[in-house]
This record gives structure tokens, sequence and C-alpha cells, in this order.
């Protein structure tokens, strides 16, 4: 289309002749002067609407639990809402009662059942809070889409609810007996249930999730059912744990090794076994017959013994099915790296640098001790061969993976609502790192058939990550792609990684503490510069006088005193460590960024102890919000991503009746 237009006096007959094809397309919907006018009129109403409210996360980690709580309890905001409501009309144990029912209403209605001697009071004091609560979260949008939120059985009675006010002396009569109907009939759990799985709908308009949702937690797979099913609007950027397992998915037989010593050493059977139903027996199988009389005393499970329920017995087997899948790992990545000289990874063959006799490493050109010398399948003459054994193993391991429908499904699930990176707003989104050179200008990384840098490198792996799921991509392609995952993982250039190493061999074998140090790359040091952030700004095309980059992947020291805003506030890191193995590095369990019409606010979460306990007691994740930033005007649908597209909408539809009225194109009833 042409340049905007506000009026129809500002439309001219070439500009109708330039875009009649689409003009042609859109008389289609709205045939005549009285469509056409009816929907300017719509979008301009929305237009004037305050901006919804937008929720970033970061780095899950298979945090279940946690994450459903804060989808719940919408990172405070359902809470915040209930007692400006009814802050001075209810108790605090009255209102953490109430945002207990909102987020877990099924739950919750069962004990109320139990002990609660007057249930009709209760349904109607509650039912009156509920639809209150729901007319200010849904305040902000058009009755369109509020509508298009409520459930299909009490659609036509909410939306009544919701547009009366009780204390409308003509319509109190009405409203009160709608509500006294509603328990009459026997209808009142299932109708507090929709109104609170409403309000916990329109308290989030767009949720981002920027990556690594798999790993360390139990419950990688339970999210990821969520988002197949969930019914807002949601986007993700992939993290390098999310690519570990997609990598898995594709048969890269790298990945998987990683994936599996990645769970053995979190004690994260539930997501590989009943998730995706891998098969490990043949696992455990080996590493007993393989490791039976070995302690494997760097590979025990990081797992709580308390609380967890492992027996010794299975810690130890554990142990050794940990130790048995990294020595398979370290073999597999010496292969890859042999198949791909161009990644620059040969000094990664560490393998293939040990001494057995004399209980060494060997490092450029100086000898380490090693903690374990305990290697059956190691072949001196041929270090990084796999036994018989081993490869019959991989073989089995490779067919479980790539069979799980439900991996599969997941995957499809990443693909069809995730990128490398996003932009949203005025705010660039990407997990980890933009490559750099130490100077801060763009490094150029070589990716299979050329050299990218910026917005091109991220388009570029995107595009190269699908095609190992394509059927129609040449094999060859598809083949480099698929190992192309598990560059993605530990490669120095992935944007996903960017560190000159991962020292998984080192920490696991190797004393001298020195070894295990990895060093970040440039970015890592220069996104505390306003300067550099400008720069990739620039590079992505990204604009608006209030922009932001928004980043995972690293976690914030809060306990050291890091702070997550970076670059005097062009550069936000949120996370927070959501998983409970990174709770004492950051001292708190993870970060919600919330972008409403008002501007920024970072929430700081402390560890959430269960669903159980918030329903029983009405305990909330305790979180403390930050402002970040705050604009002097409240920000409205114009000023965003769809305000545009909605004022492209309308700058077509001032053309189309232009040329209704010019007689360029003939009216229809329809």
């Amino acid at each position: 289309m042409t340049a905007v237009k506000s009026t129809l006096a500002e439309v001219t007959p070439q500009q109708v002749e330039a875009d009649r094809r689409v003009l042609e397309l859109l008389a289609q919907s709205f045939g005549n002067i009285s469509a056409a006018s009816t929907e300017v009129i719509n979008l301009e109403a929305i237009m004037s609407l305050p901006k919804g409210t937008e929720h970033f996360v970061a780095d899950l980690h298979g945090e279940y639990e946690a994450f459903r709580h804060i989808l719940r309890n919408a990172s405070g905001n359902i809470k915040r809402k209930v007692t400006e409501e009814f802050g001075t009309q209810l108790r605090e144990s009255e209102i953490r009662q109430l945002c207990s029912l909102i987020y877990y209403p099924e739950r919750k209605l069962q004990i109320i059942r139990a002990s609660e001697s007057d249930l009709n009071d209760f349904y109607l004091v509650t039912l009156h809070q509920l639809i209150r609560v729901c007319q200010t979260v849904s305040s902000k949008y058009t009755r369109s889409k509020v509508r298009k939120a409520l459930p299909r059985e009490f659609a036509y009675i909410i939306e009544e609810l919701l547009h009366e006010s009780p204390s409308d002396f003509d319509k109190q009569d009405y409203f009160n007996r709608i509500i006294e109907t509603i328990i009459s009939t026997g209808q009142a759990d299932a109708f507090i249930v929709a109104l609170c799985n409403v309000i916990q709908k329109l308290s989030i308009d767009q949720l981002h999730i920027l990556g690594d949702i798999y790993d360390r937690g139990p419950g990688a797979h339970l999210i990821m059912d969520m988002l197949c099913h969930y019914e807002g609007n949601f986007d993700l950027q992939w993290g390098n744990h999310d690519a570990l397992w997609m990598g898995a998915a594709a048969g890269n037989d790298c990945c998987i090794a990683n994936v599996l010593r990645l769970s053995l050493r979190y004690g994260n059977m539930a997501t590989l076994e009943d998730g995706y139903g891998i098969n490990l027996v043949p696992l455990a199988t080996f590493a007993m017959e393989t490791y039976g009389d070995d302690s494997c005393e760097n590979f025990g499970p990081h797992i709580d013994p308390d609380s967890d329920g492992t027996t010794e017995k299975g810690r130890m087997l554990l142990a050794r099915m940990h130790k048995a899948i990294s020595v398979i790992q370290f073999k597999l990545e010496a292969a890859m790296i042999d198949r791909h000289p161009e990644w620059g990874m040969e000094s990664r063959k560490l393998i293939e640098n040990i001494d057995l006799e004399r209980g060494v490493c060997r490092i450029d050109g100086n000898d380490y001790e090693m903690s374990d010398t305990n290697f059956p399948t190691l072949d001196p003459s041929a270090p990084s061969r796999l036994t018989a054994e081993e490869a019959d193993l991989v073989k089995k391991l490779h067919h479980s993976f790539v069979i799980s429908s439900r991996l599969r499904k997941h995957v499809r699930c990443l693909f069809a609502n995730g990128c490398m990176y996003g932009v949203y707003n005025s705010n660039l989104l990407f997990h980890a790192s933009m490559p750099l050179n130490a100077d801060g200008s763009l490094k150029s990384v070589r990716v299979m058939d050329g050299e990218y840098k910026g917005q091109e490198l991220f388009h570029r792996i995107g595009m190269l990550m699908r095609s190992a799921f394509n059927d129609d991509t040449p094999a060859t392609e598809r083949r480099y792609a698929t190992d192309y995952y598990w560059y993605l993982w530990c490669g120095p250039d992935s944007p996903l990684f960017d560190k000159s190493k991962m020292a998984t061999f080192e920490r696991y074998f190797l004393t001298d503490r020195s070894t295990h140090r990895e060093e970040k790359g440039h970015y890592y040091e220069l996104r505390n510069s306003a300067d550099v952030c400008d720069m990739i700004l620039d590079s992505f095309g990204v604009t608006g006088q209030h922009r932001h980059i928004i980043n995972g992947h690293v976690p914030v020291r809060t306990s050291d005193g890091e702070s997550p805003i970076k670059a005097g506030g062009k550069l936000m890191v949120i996370d927070g460590g959501f998983a409970k193995a990174y709770h004492d590095t950051t001292g708190i369990a993870g970060y919600t960024l919330v972008y409403h019409s008002r501007g920024f606010q970072l929430v700081q979460h402390e560890p959430f102890s269960s669903a159980e306990d918030a329903i029983m007691n009405g305990t909330d994740i305790v979180s403390t919000t930050q402002i970040v930033e705050l604009s002097s005007r409240r920000m409205r649908v114009c000023d965003t991503d769809k305000g545009r597209e909605l004022q492209a909408q309308i700058d077509e539809l001032m053309e189309l009746l232009y040329a209704f009225r010019h007689g360029m194109i003939k009216e229809h009833s329809r």
C-alpha cells in the first residue's frame, strides 16, 4: 500500500488505481460504504484502548508448578487488581482466599464445600466479587475480544453481568436475579470456575518465553503440553536447552547423549520416561554390566536425598548410567568434530588425550591429573571409537527418541510459535547472546554455505533448524542441519552459547579447577554499553523512543548484588533462576517482566512452595516489584505493533470508501 492516510481527502485516484487488486479483495469482506465505514469506526475505537499486558519469562527449566502458578496469578497482577478493588472492604486473609480461588477454582471449591456451613451465602458473595474482578481485568478490551475468552456454555450470561451493574437501580433486580438463578439451578460451581478462568485469560494479553523450557526440572513435557493447548497469545525464542532437545528429536546422537546426561545428572527421569516414553532399560543394563564395580563418585545425581525418595541403590544406578552415557557422549562428539573441521573445535576431542597409564589428560602441551581413570570401554589405539555394545546402545536410544510422538508434537509447537529472535513493541527478544567482535561490532559467523552476522545470522540459523525436519530438504543440507543442533548447544560462535568451550569433560575428570573455566564471548561484557545495545537494536530495525533488548540464559546473581537492568535500562536479563538447582546461585526463583500500559515492571519471585499450599492456606509466590520504566502517559493500542497493523487496515478501508464513493469499485449488498 502507499503512504499513510488519515482522511478521505488525502486519498487520490492514482493511489486507488495502484492498489486496485488489494481493494477488490477487501471489498469481498466489506462490500459497501456502510460495512467499510462501520469497520473503520470499530478499528479507530480499538486504537484508543490501553495496550494489553505483556509478560516476559525465561529459563523455566522444567519447573512446571512454578510456571503454572505464575500464569494463574499473572505474576501477582491478579492480586494487585483484587487488592485495588477490595482493599478497604476485605481483610488480607480474605483477599488471599479469594485469589487462591481464582488461581485454582476447582480444587479450592472442593475444600470450601467440605467446610462451608452456608454454601448459598458463600456463592452469592463470591459471585458478586468475581464479577467485579472480571469487570476490572476486561475493561481494557473490546467486547468482541472479551467474548472470545468466554466459555461457550456461559458466554451470554457472563457478558450480561460484565456490562451491567448491581448499583444501577433500574437493572438491580435483573442483575441479582441472574445471580440467584445461577445458584438455585446448581450451576454456581461451574460458573465460578468459568469466571476464574476468564480472569486468568484476560490478565495476560501476550506471553513471551525467552527460551530454555527444558532440562534440570521434572516438568518440561508438562509445560509443553500446556503451551500446545494455551488459548492465549504466546511466542517463543529458542534457548540452547530447547535446541538440544530439538536436535535429539531430529536424531542427532550427540544431542541425545547430552539430553540423557543432563537428565541423569539432575535425577530427572520423569521427562524422559513418563513424558516421552524413552526406554532407559538398555542404558541401565549396559551401565550395570560395564560399570557395576565402579563407585562413579563424580557422577552422583544432583538431587535432595531427603525429599526425592530415591534409594541409595537407585542413586548408584543413576550414577553408573550417568557415567556410561557421558563416556559415550565424548566419543560421539569427537566423531562429530572430525566430520566438521570448519567448526574449529579440534581441541575439544579431549577423550583422545587421555593417558590411562599415567592418569593424566594432555591439553595444550600440559598434563592434568585425572580424578577418575576407570574407562573399561576406551581403546587407547582408537579412543573415540564406540565398542560394539556402545554402538548397539546408541542405536536403541536413537530409535527411542525419533519415534516419540509426544516429543515430535512438542517440537512442532516450538516451531509453530518460536524463532531465534522476536521483535515486539520496540523490544528485541533473544535467549542468550549476539556474537560480537572485541570492538563491539557484529561478528561474522560461518553457517554451512556462507558468512552471516546480526539479524541475518539469526534468520539463517532459524531456517537451518527447520530444514532438519523438512522432508523436502536435500539430504546434504538436512544432515548438516541435524548436526548443527549440537554446535548450537556448545559451539564457540553459537548465539545460544557464545563461550570458548563447554567444560563438561574437565569438570567430570580433571582435578585442576582452572581447566573448568569457560570464557564468555564479548557480548556478555559489552552488553553493559548503551552504544552497543543501540547498535544491535539498529541492526534489527528496532525503532521507538523506548526500545530494549531482553535476554535470559545467564542467571542473575541477585544475592551478590548483580542487577538484571543493564546499559542504563536498554537491556534486561530476566533469568533469575526458575530451576531449583539455581536457587542457591541466584538467591531468588525467577523473574517476570511485565509490560503494561504504564510501562515496565520487573517482578522478582521467591521459591514457590506448592500449589497444594496455595490452595489450602492461600499462600502465593512471594514477589517484589521493581519499577523499571514508567511512561508519562498511558500507552494505547495505537502505540503498539498491533496499532500499526490496525492503522494500515484503516488506510486500506479509507481507500476502499473513496473507491466506492467515486464509482471506481462497485458496491454490493452482502
